[in-house]
């Protein structure tokens, strides 16, 4: 609870602009409530159910118990994501959606920190962006704009959580960003793609596996594209070393392109799935990746 008072005093400082204070209320209120409603536990199997929910119950009735299994190197930390926040406006031409994502539970509250204080700046940014931009718009004599945010856990292992951040953009057309973390919960690490090999001979390994697959799929299907051989010149050639990505609960590295980055917008975002085979010999480890 401590630490949930310390992460709302973080949102109560964000500074919101007058003529939206109703709104923003009235959507934290929504928040708060849906969160209050949100189930613990997933759908279990009817056998395990009844155990499941003794077991959490426990933990949620007692400190002292949850301390006592935290400790148990087997459960290791229940880590949780959730919307701590999310500030909408709805009006004919101009819509906002931004959900804000916030973790607890990690074993090193200095990382959680920082990831979740990263979701809340990055969030409010772009809140004060569209804020302008309506502004702009309006004294130009209005248009049409739109922002919409939100966040998918990826993969949530015993070791791993990778949790996706999406952004989509619509002016006259739309246009979607991502962005991922992936964090080891049992070390405690924010893992980047660099960190996972030995040097920067991946970039080469993966660029020339993806350009494969990328012709493979288009020989396969016609209305499959990607910017390869193109007239404008936009040719794919290589990932860039902090490429988008996230790790599989199956330990594998799948890379990341948003709209426009490697292939028309009509593709949307596109990710491939890499052999770890091709990979094994650049690996620091296969900790991870296997």
């Amino acid at each position: 609870m401590k630490k949930m008072n310390k992460l709302k005093k973080k949102y109560d400082e964000i500074e919101i602009p007058p003529e939206l204070e109703d709104v923003v209320k009235d959507s934290i209120k929504q928040a708060k409530a849906s969160q209050k409603k949100r189930p613990f536990l997933k759908q279990w199997t009817i056998g395990a159910a009844a155990a499941a929910a003794l077991f959490i119950g426990s933990i949620n009735m007692s400190p002292s118990f949850a301390q006592a299994m935290a400790n148990v190197p087997l459960l290791g930390a229940i880590v949780d994501v959730f919307t701590a926040q999310q500030l909408t406006v709805d009006k004919e031409t101009y819509q906002a959606n931004v959900a804000t994502p916030a973790i607890e539970g990690l074993a090193d509250e200095e990382l959680q920190a920082s990831l979740n204080k990263k979701y809340i700046e990055e969030n409010k940014v772009l809140f004060e962006q569209f804020q302008q931009d309506v502004a702009e718009l309006d004294k130009a004599g209005g248009g049409h704009l739109g922002v919409d945010t939100g966040y998918e856990v990826r993969t949530d292992t015993e070791q791993l959580l990778s949790i996706a951040r999406y952004e989509v953009n619509t002016v006259a057309s739309s246009s979607t960003t991502m962005k991922y973390d992936t964090i080891d919960k049992q070390n405690s690490i924010l893992i980047t793609l660099p960190s996972l090999f030995k040097d920067d001979k991946y970039i080469a390994t993966i660029s020339s596996y993806i350009a494969g697959e990328m012709k493979r799929q288009m020989a396969a299907d016609e209305d499959i594209s990607y910017f390869l051989n193109d007239e404008f010149g936009a040719d794919f050639e290589k990932i860039k070393p902090d490429q988008n990505f996230y790790i599989t609960a199956n330990n594998k590295l799948v890379i990341s392109f948003d709209d426009y980055e490697v292939a028309p917008g009509y593709m949307g975002i596109v990710t491939f799935e890499i052999p770890t085979n091709i990979l094994s010999d650049l690996l620091v480890s296969d900790a991870y990746i296997n």
